[in-house]
């Protein structure tokens, strides 16, 4: 029995919220914070149980130790902006409270996103006995735990891995963002970087195309090479990948928007002055946008997320293929929210039981990958997302 800081109140903060308040026996007092108070008496307002709401100011760091002292929660789940992390993380330290997150920190005015800041948080949640697990969501998250499964059970050395993220829903919106606009856009144009051989090699954004065809009928769709944080981890705690890359769907009509924006500035991040005030473009982009926390009842189809393993078993070249298939609107009917959130959602609540339970609690910053998987695969099946594994032939993603 647990008490529970939650950070953020978006469609991730809800679907978090609604998962943990599913489980009181391990859950036992829940927090909902946020700058916006009423946003968490919305979310509040949709739970059969009790569930305190404050107002906070995450990047303050007295601010926020000041509210974790008060009411002493075990842990803080942040499913703030990852822009929050460090700051989230210096009150977690303050105030002896274990920490999670669900994406690696990325500085405001960069873009640019890499585990080194929090890293280096390693000696100080070590030396105050706390825990800090990084990248609790889907991709990163479960993608961790697919890749550190097969390598635990179906392979003796894993050699390639291809991580691919397909959301094969329709919100009918011509341009839309599944989660945070801003983080979306600025994540989806950063420069494209994979593992080759021992090191990183840079490519332009989404320059390298590719077709994939889901399992279970969920359809065949275009695929683009870009970077994702957990290849930074996957590729630092499995050195002997040779290979490693982070895949993901994007429709036609997307894309050209996207390319419109970006010509005309509107992907922008750094300050211009308009009338005498000074915004940041992607900041007013993201005001223009549908909020994506209103898509849950709009959005049918299904998302299939997955990771391809190549290696090697009792002297075999073998390739293994795990992954979950969720249906929006199943989301939908559970948690009022499409299934972006619910596949982030869920792997966070199940980080948070690994850590109160006891099974993850130790000294220290640590991403998913380093952690025993096999709970956290069984937890996936029992609380939403079940998951699968076929083996491969002759697979390829080369065009």
């Amino acid at each position: 029995m647990s008490k529970v800081m939650i950070i953020g109140a978006g469609g991730v903060g809800n679907v978090v919220v609604q998962k943990v308040a599913q489980l009181p026996d391990v859950f036992s007092e829940i927090v909902l914070a946020s700058r916006t108070k009423s946003k968490c008496d919305a979310i509040a307002a949709t739970i059969n149980r009790p569930i305190k709401t404050v107002a906070v100011d995450a990047d303050n760091v007295p601010e926020l130790a000041a509210l974790l002292k008060a009411e002493k929660p075990e842990l803080v789940i942040n499913v703030a902006l990852p822009y929050q992390d460090l700051t989230i993380m210096d009150a977690c330290l303050e105030a002896g409270v274990h920490y999670m997150d669900t994406a690696n920190y990325e500085p405001l005015d960069t873009a640019k996103f890499e585990y080194s800041w929090q890293w280096a948080y390693q000696d100080k949640f070590e030396k105050a006995g706390l825990t800090a697990l990084l990248g609790s969501g889907f991709d990163p998250g479960a993608t961790n735990m697919f890749t550190a499964y097969l390598a635990k059970h179906y392979f003796d050395e894993i050699q390639e891995l291809d991580i691919i993220d397909v959301n094969g829903g329709d919100h009918g919106y011509p341009f839309a963002t599944n989660f945070n606009p801003e983080i979306n856009i600025r994540e989806v144009t950063a420069e494209c970087r994979h593992w080759e051989n021992g090191a990183f090699v840079t490519t332009p954004a989404m320059s390298k195309k590719a077709e994939f065809t889901c399992p279970e009928e969920v359809g065949t769709y275009n695929i683009y090479r870009m970077y994702h944080e957990e290849l930074e981890s996957l590729t630092k705690h499995f050195p002997t990948l040779k290979r490693a890359q982070f895949w993901m769907s994007f429709g036609d009509s997307y894309l050209k928007h996207l390319e419109v924006l970006g010509n005309v500035g509107m992907t922008g991040i750094e300050p211009i002055n308009f009338q005498g005030v000074e915004i940041v473009p992607i900041q007013f982009l993201k005001e223009l946008l549908p909020d994506p926390s209103t898509l849950g009842p709009r959005t049918k189809g299904k998302t299939c997320i997955g990771c391809v393993v190549k290696g090697i078993k009792d002297g075999q070249e073998k390739t293994m293929y795990l992954y979950q298939i969720k249906d929006h609107q199943d989301c939908y009917k559970e948690v009022l929210s499409q299934a972006i959130s619910y596949t982030t959602g869920v792997p966070a609540m199940i980080g948070a039981k690994m850590i109160v339970e006891g099974h993850w609690k130790k000294p220290g910053v640590w991403n998913m990958e380093q952690m025993d998987p096999d709970l956290f695969m069984e937890d996936m099946n029992k609380y939403g997302l079940p998951w699968h594994i076929v083996e491969l032939k002759d697979f390829s993603l080369e065009k």
